[in-house]
This record gives C-alpha cells, sequence and structure tokens, in this order.
C-alpha cells in the first residue's frame, strides 16, 4: 500500500476530459430516467446521493460535486432526498457506470434533525417548504446501506459534512458515547473528506481508467479501511496509543565489549558490519536526554491513534486522539493517521491520509464558473405547479443573491468545525471571476433587484489573507492564525477586499452589496480603512459579529479574543456611522453552556447585556458537534489544548480540568442568564443568585439584574420581536455559531435562529 505525498498536485483542468464530454452541459442533472432519455443519455457514470433538495448552485454540494465531474467529462446524475425505506428509489437511474456518490447534505442530519437539547426540529431549511423528515437520522449511513442493496458490486463513495466530521472515532451527543468512523460504520469503499473537487475527480478518472478502488490508497483528503494492523512497506509508524510513556531508555554498555559484541547484546547488528533496518514502530514520546528519534519524511510516516476500543471507555485517551488530530490538520506538513477498530481477526484499521491540497485561485474560478442554473431543479415547481410559498427551498431563499468568494477560516474556534472540513488555510477566488457571478446573478436570476444579500464565505473578511511565507504556513502547526493575539506572520492586509467591495458596487444594475457573513472583528480593527468601508456601504441597519462571551475562562476554552476586542470594533463601527450619517446597530452573539463556563461566568455575561442596553430575543446552546475541540471537552472535561496527561496534579502537570455545563437543570440556568429580562426566568436566576452569595443583584434599582417581584403570569411571556422580523435596535441575538459549516451557505447557519 502507498498513500499520498505533498507532491504538487494534478490541476482540476488538467485532466483528459472522459469521452462522454461529447453530451456537454445539462440545463440541470437529471433526476429521472426520462430526463435522462432527453439528453441522449443510456446511463450515469456517477450518481450523487443528497439529503438536500437538488439546488443547481455552488452553495450547495451536490451541484458543485455534481458540476465539476461534468466538466471532466462525466455523465452525472442526482438522487435527492430519496425515500430511503427500500431500495427501489436508488434505482431510479438505473446501475452507475463508476461509484456512487452519498452526503447526508449540506448539514449533518442529526444537527439537522435536533436541538442542542436533543428536541426534534419542526422544519428543515434544505426541503421544499422546509418540511422536515425528508432525510433519516445518521443518512450517509442509511443511504449507503441502500446503494449497497441496489447494486451490490458499485463502488461507494462517501463524502460531505457528515461523513467528514466523523472519520474516526467520535463522541455522539445524541447516544451520548463514543461512536466508531462512520466509514467502518457504512462500510463504504472510500470516504473523502473536506473539499473533495480534487479527490473526487481523480477517483472518477481512476475509476474509468478499470482501476479497483480498494487500489486507490494515495489520494489526500480520503479515508479507507485496511485488515493489516501494521505500517505498510516503507512506512515509519509512531506509535501514539498512549500518554505519558517514559521516554526511550538505554542501558549502560559494558567499556570491554567491541562494538559489535555491543550491538549483538542489544539483539542488534553493528553498522559497519550489516546496515541497520529502520524500526517499523517508535514510541513517542522520546527521552530528551538521549535525543530525538530522526524521523523519515512525514510523507512515509503515520501516526496511530489509540484504537476506538480505548478511547471509548478512556476519557484521556479520547482527549489525547483529539488533539492528535487537530495537529496533523495543516497539509504543508500533516502526517497520515490510523486508528483500529475492532480486534482480533475481525478488527480493521481506518487509514486517513492527510488533508487535500487547497485548491488554487485558478482552480477556485474554474469551480464557481461552471454552467450552474443557480435554482432549484423545476421538478419542485412541477409537482406543485408553480414557484408558490410550499414549494419554496428556505436554505436556497437565503442564499440566492449571494456570493461565495472564499473557503477556509483560520480563526480556529474550538466550538466550531470550519477548520476540520475546509480547513485554516485560505482559498479565494478571483476578483474577475467574483464580478463575473455577480453580473450572471443580475442578468440571469429571476426576482433579482438589485441587492447582492452576501459577499463572503465561512468569514466576510479572509478573502486573500493569510500567511505572509509560504514556507512558514507549511511548517505551522498552530491552530489559530488570531488567537491568543494575531501572529506576525500573518497579512492582516484588508487592501484588496476594499478594492473589490467598490468595484461590485459599481457594477451598473446594483443597488446594495451587502455583507451577511460573520465578521472577524479582531482581524478588521487591523484596517480602519476596511471598517469604515464596510459601514458606510454595506451594513444595512445592523450588522451581526460573534464576541461570544465577555469572561476570559470560556473565551480561552473557545479561542476567542477578550472583550476589549468588541469595544474597540464597536467604537468603530459607531465611529464611522455617524460619519456616514447612518443610525446603525450592533448585534453580538453569544453562546450558553460552553465548556469552560461557570455559573458566575454567565452571571457577569448577563450584567454586561445589562448594562449595554442588550436583551436576548432567542438562545442557543453549545451544540456539541462531532470532532469539534470543544466536543472533546465536552466528553472528556479535559482541555487538549493544554496538552493530555494522566496527572493532574504537580508543577510539572500538561493537563487542565475543564467545567463543563451538564443536566438540563444547569443548562436552563445559563440560558435563563442570557434572558434575565424574561419573568419566567426570574424564579430560577433569585435562587441562583442567592447561592452565588450574590443576593444584592435582586432588586428593584437599575443596577440590579432581575427584581425581587415576581408579576402574575400565564408562562406565555414572548419577545417583543415576531418570528422573522428584524431585530429591534438595542437587542441581541445569541446563538450557538459551532453548527458545522454547511459548504459555501454560510448564511444560512448565521441567519437562521430558533427559540429555546
Amino acid at each position: 500500500m502507498t498513500t499520498a505525498t505533498p507532491t504538487a498536485p494534478k490541476a482540476l483542468t488538467a485532466y483528459r476530459p472522459f469521452w462522454a464530454k461529447r453530451f456537454g452541459p445539462a440545463p440541470f442533472l437529471p433526476t429521472s430516467r426520462q430526463e435522462m432519455d432527453a439528453l441522449g443519455w443510456d446511463s450515469c457514470d456517477v450518481i450523487v446521493v443528497t439529503g438536500d433538495a437538488y439546488v443547481d448552485h455552488p452553495s450547495f454540494g451536490m451541484a458543485v460535486i455534481g458540476r465539476t465531474l461534468e466538466a471532466q467529462g462525466f455523465r452525472v446524475g442526482i438522487i435527492a432526498q430519496p425515500d430511503w425505506n427500500s431500495a427501489d428509489a436508488f434505482r431510479a437511474l438505473g446501475r452507475p457506470n463508476l461509484f456512487f456518490g452519498v452526503a447526508a447534505g449540506n448539514m449533518d442530519s442529526m444537527i439537522n434533525h435536533y436541538t442542542a437539547d436533543r428536541k426534534i426540529r419542526s422544519d428543515d431549511a434544505y426541503t421544499p417548504g422546509g418540511v422536515a423528515g425528508k432525510r433519516p437520522d445518521r443518512a450517509t449511513l442509511v443511504y449507503t446501506q441502500r446503494c449497497q442493496e441496489a447494486f451490490k458490486d458499485v463502488p461507494v463513495v462517501i463524502g460531505g459534512i457528515e461523513a467528514s466530521l466523523r472519520r474516526i472515532a467520535h463522541y455522539d451527543h445524541w447516544q451520548e458515547k463514543v461512536r466508531r468512523s462512520i466509514l467502518a460504520d457504512s462500510k463504504a469503499d472510500l470516504l473523502l473528506y473536506g473539499n473533495a473537487e480534487r479527490a473526487i475527480v481523480e477517483v472518477a478518472h481512476r475509476l474509468a481508467r478499470r482501476e479497483p478502488i480498494e487500489a486507490m490508497t494515495d489520494i489526500r483528503g480520503t479515508a479507507f479501511m485496511v485488515r493489516d494492523a501494521h505500517a505498510p512497506q516503507g512506512f515509519f509508524e509512531i506509535d501514539s496509543t498512549e500518554v505519558d510513556q517514559p521516554g526511550r531508555i538505554d542501558e549502560h554498555i559494558s567499556p570491554y565489549m567491541t562494538t559489535a559484541e555491543a550491538a549483538a547484546s542489544q539483539g542488534q547488528a553493528c553498522a559497519k558490519d550489516e546496515a541497520a533496518a529502520a524500526p517499523a514502530v517508535v514510541a513517542m514520546p522520546v527521552s530528551r536526554k538521549v535525543g530525538a528519534v530522526r524521523l523519515p519524511a512525514r510523507d512515509k510516516t503515520v501516526i496511530r491513534l489509540p484504537a476506538y476500543e480505548q478511547v471509548k471507555s478512556d476519557p484521556v485517551l479520547y482527549a489525547h486522539a483529539n488533539r492528535v488530530l487537530h495537529l496533523e490538520t495543516n497539509p504543508g506538513n500533516a502526517r497520515a493517521l490510523v486508528q483500529r477498530h475492532g480486534t482480533g481477526a475481525s478488527g480493521r484499521d481506518v487509514w486517513i491520509n492527510p488533508p487535500p491540497i487547497p485548491l488554487s485561485t485558478a482552480e477556485m474560478d474554474h469551480v464557481f464558473d461552471l454552467p450552474y442554473a443557480r435554482e432549484p431543479h423545476p421538478r419542485y415547481a412541477d409537482e406543485q405547479g408553480g414557484h408558490d410559498g410550499a414549494t419554496k427551498i428556505p436554505a436556497w431563499e437565503m442564499i440566492r443573491f449571494s456570493v461565495n468568494i472564499m473557503r477556509g477560516c483560520f480563526g480556529g474556534c474550538t466550538f466550531c468545525s470550519i477548520t476540520e472540513h475546509e480547513g485554516r488555510i485560505i482559498q479565494s477566488r478571483s476578483e474577475d471571476s467574483i464580478i463575473h457571478e455577480i453580473e450572471t446573478m443580475r442578468d440571469k436570476v429571476k426576482g433579482f433587484t438589485g441587492v447582492v444579500s452576501d459577499l463572503g464565505g465561512p468569514t466576510a473578511n479572509m478573502w486573500r489573507i493569510g500567511c505572509k511565507s509560504r514556507e512558514i504556513e507549511a511548517a505551522c502547526r498552530k491552530p489559530s492564525c488570531v488567537y491568543p493575539g494575531i501572529c506576525p506572520n500573518l497579512n492582516t492586509d484588508h487592501g484588496p477586499l476594499v478594492k473589490l467591495y467598490r468595484r461590485a458596487r459599481a457594477l451598473p444594475g446594483i443597488k446594495k452589496i451587502l455583507i451577511g457573513s460573520g465578521l472577524r472583528y479582531d482581524l478588521a480593527v487591523q484596517s480602519p480603512e476596511y471598517v469604515k468601508e464596510l459601514v458606510t456601504h454595506h451594513v444595512g441597519g445592523y450588522l451581526k459579529i460573534a464576541p461570544e462571551h465577555t469572561e476570559s475562562g470560556p473565551l480561552s476554552k473557545m479561542m476567542k479574543p477578550g472583550i476589549g476586542t468588541y469595544d474597540r470594533f464597536k467604537a468603530m463601527f459607531d465611529r464611522f456611522s455617524a460619519e456616514a450619517g447612518k443610525k446603525q446597530y450592533l448585534i453580538p452573539y453569544f453562546i450558553a453552556a460552553h465548556p469552560g463556563t461557570s455559573d458566575e461566568d454567565m452571571m457577569h455575561l448577563a450584567l454586561w447585556l445589562k448594562r449595554n442596553g442588550f436583551k436576548a430575543d432567542q438562545v442557543q446552546t453549545f451544540y456539541p458537534s462531532p470532532m469539534a475541540t470543544a466536543t472533546a471537552m465536552f466528553h472528556t472535561g479535559l482541555n487538549p489544548l493544554k496538552g493530555i496527561s494522566r496527572h493532574l496534579d504537580g508543577p510539572g502537570r500538561r493537563a487542565e480540568r475543564v467545567d463543563i455545563v451538564r443536566g438540563d437543570k444547569r443548562r436552563r440556568l445559563h440560558k435563563a442568564f442570557l434572558r434575565y429580562h424574561d419573568p419566567n426566568n426570574w424564579p430560577l436566576l433569585r435562587q441562583a443568585l442567592k447561592d452565588l452569595g450574590r443576593a444584592d443583584l435582586i432588586g428593584n434599582g437599575k443596577h440590579h439584574l432581575i427584581p425581587s417581584f415576581q408579576p402574575a403570569t400565564d408562562g406565555s411571556y414572548t419577545s417583543a420581536r415576531r418570528k422573522n422580523s428584524t431585530p429591534a435596535p438595542g437587542r441581541v441575538l445569541t446563538q450557538h455559531t459551532g453548527l458545522p459549516p454547511r459548504p459555501g451557505v454560510k448564511a444560512v447557519a448565521k441567519a437562521k435562529k430558533r427559540p429555546a
């Protein structure tokens, strides 16, 4: 077996097109045999199965993968939101010539179905009419099983956010236990994680050349199962299955022995007499006294993580595995990972190759310039006789007039999964490509009124920002470029983004360009010119940002800047708004019940909110999404950011315990502090303040947090803000921003807020 090497990747446009390219691009990728017949196809080369409704727009994963493969010459069909109760729906397009591609959708199916408190959601933004229940729980597993039932001999490749964040053994919030890698549970042939264009194109071309999928073990950004529990020939395996291992111990050698005799006493041969082979496995860490072991090239190194059977019952090893995983996320220096699942003859290894090499600007342009229809498949209109309110797809409505300009995030927030999925190296489109998409949207998209709802991505202001040195970037293992402070090697120049904004809003027919993506305000304050440009021209009255908390304890576990940075940004925001003659409001987001948050921390946050005149309309609590660092804290009670050790006491300790908010009562309390103004919360808060020794905050004065009296109420207190209306001035929206990213549709994650 061989694995991926960090050599320069083959460009997406460098492949010889598959013969079916002669058919040309389809208006929509077909979803039925009738549509295939109309295109002159007798079969599909690839069939993509997705849990979302099919929207042919670059913000939807199935469209990006489908159009990317189509550009390579492959005939791609879409099976969207199939009936999973039998395999019949998975036979609708016939047998694919190459493989099934399976994804739960732009959103993890469990997070799509359940709130942070594990209550069933009543809607689904990725379904016509917002109807819930059109996809199963753990959709990737169910869809894979049905594909295998439909055509047993067809390879199944899984991907998307759900598979990406479950590629190793992971804590599952809904079952409150550690589950196996989704690859082991699904029995799929291959898993693609992260942005998968580069990997999916290579897989398709190699399968078209009749190469067996079992042989595809050298593709970056992929994971697969192997039965051999040992590193393959030519690989150096680092054993990282335990923490606090002693260093290498060298016995004292008799000075009366010859060199050869000394070597023989150690079970070795003298290097002069016989070249000694490099060891297959070395334990970590090695003794500093003896000196570090000289390791081979990273592309020939694999790190063995603690096995599933170990991490499922040992919180220390789970936290350790999570730390190692996050240290191996930089495509420039990441090593392969391997994790055992099962024991004895039935056991197998999950082998995870290093992350994919980020797309170049030219490749990003290629992907986003493909012939997307930029609207839902006509079937959704035909089924109801027109695009009425019942057939609208909420996620598409939110992003239909937005433009995605970049991917990735180097913020490293522990509750967020963008880094684990898209990576921390920013992948930017060219200015010309972005302008071309705005012009296309202006000229061809029905209903466009001249207002671009967003020009952004995972963040609003990381476009064309990155490390000043490619060499430093490739060697860096820091989880964040902006925490605890902005790295001196980070280029923070917002000049190119200001130029893009100015060019975009000068286009004929463009009335307004709003910025709806999350703004990294600690980065923005480095460029007053950018803040002035943003505030003067691109804020629609309200700008939402995410300080997440005010206290240093939880902020250190989130890897977020202190509240002082928010104060600096607010001062700039207010000043530039006044200079522009505009009355505009800053709307901050906060997270309740995040690991590391004490009851006292929430009390201080509530006091800050009242002091600044904010009242939370809606609240969401911390959501333990798979594979996030904060989720590891939640499950283990340890902080992987500080290093992991079994010895928590003493001067040399390398581990830190984290206060975890568990139980419905305490979670309700933390949400109640954020909604201190709700009379229904006052009895709970009165008792909590007494328990904290802060009964002085109970009273009827302005300096008190809650009143001492309890008004007559039927328990039906509702916010003054109506559903789906614009927040009133002085109100704060609190939301868990750590939901796994929905590739290309971050506006949905930012804008869709649910009542507690």
